[in-house]
């Protein structure tokens, strides 16, 4: 079998990934592509079920260790049972975050060291990494999103723990120029999305 392609998305809440996740979606699909979309953290009933107590705000005693190590159950889990077996057959992923997420929130946003983050990425995916990530940055984008939208438990973390996780973002994409595609997301979406079809190989 031929094996799959596998596409992350990522960014600080408010840039827009679900939009453009959606216009790529119905994109390959015309290509004639089989898709499998997921988000993260969910996409299986114990992945969605962690997501719901990561994001919920009644939980604000939770600490930096325990949120990092849900996230990584989420991502094993989510790995295992949906991203392995679809590339396998040779279906191309498209995930709403994926590993770079952990690196940039709670490596750099809760000051976690980068190489234990780094260390259970690993150990959560067993190696697996995206072919190819298209990082969207827009500056002060959570505020953007929080004038319509309640915010959950990362969201009310604060402006200087989102600052850190956009330069996390930033500094990630520079360790990895040749996967991670830096897009600018201001704009249309027409004219964001432009932008990603001419960095896709596919």
């Amino acid at each position: 079998m031929n094996k799959g392609y596998f596409i992350s998305f990522e960014g600080s809440d408010g840039v827009g990934k679900s939009t453009q996740i959606k216009l790529l979606e119905s994109y390959l699909k015309d290509l004639g592509h089989e898709l499998l979309v997921l988000r993260e953290p969910g996409g299986t009933q114990i992945s969605e079920a962690i997501r719901e107590i990561l994001l919920d705000k009644n939980n604000a005693k939770m600490s930096e260790s325990a949120e990092l190590l849900l996230y990584e159950a989420a991502r094993a889990q989510l790995c295992e049972e949906l991203i392995k077996p679809a590339l396998a057959r040779g279906v191309t992923v498209i995930a709403d975050r994926f590993y770079d997420s952990s690196l940039a929130y709670q490596g750099f946003g809760r000051g976690i060291d980068l190489n234990e983050v780094q260390s259970l990425n690993e150990f959560a995916t067993g190696g697996l990494k995206p072919d190819i990530t298209f990082l969207l940055h827009l500056p002060n984008s959570l505020s953007r999103k929080l004038i319509d939208h309640e915010a959950d438990r990362l969201e009310l973390a604060g402006e200087e723990f989102m600052s850190r996780v956009q330069t996390g973002f930033l500094e990630i994409a520079k360790a990895e120029p040749e996967r991670i595609k830096l897009i600018d997301a201001s704009g249309s979406k027409e004219e964001v999305f432009s932008r990603i079809i001419a960095e896709l190989p596919c």
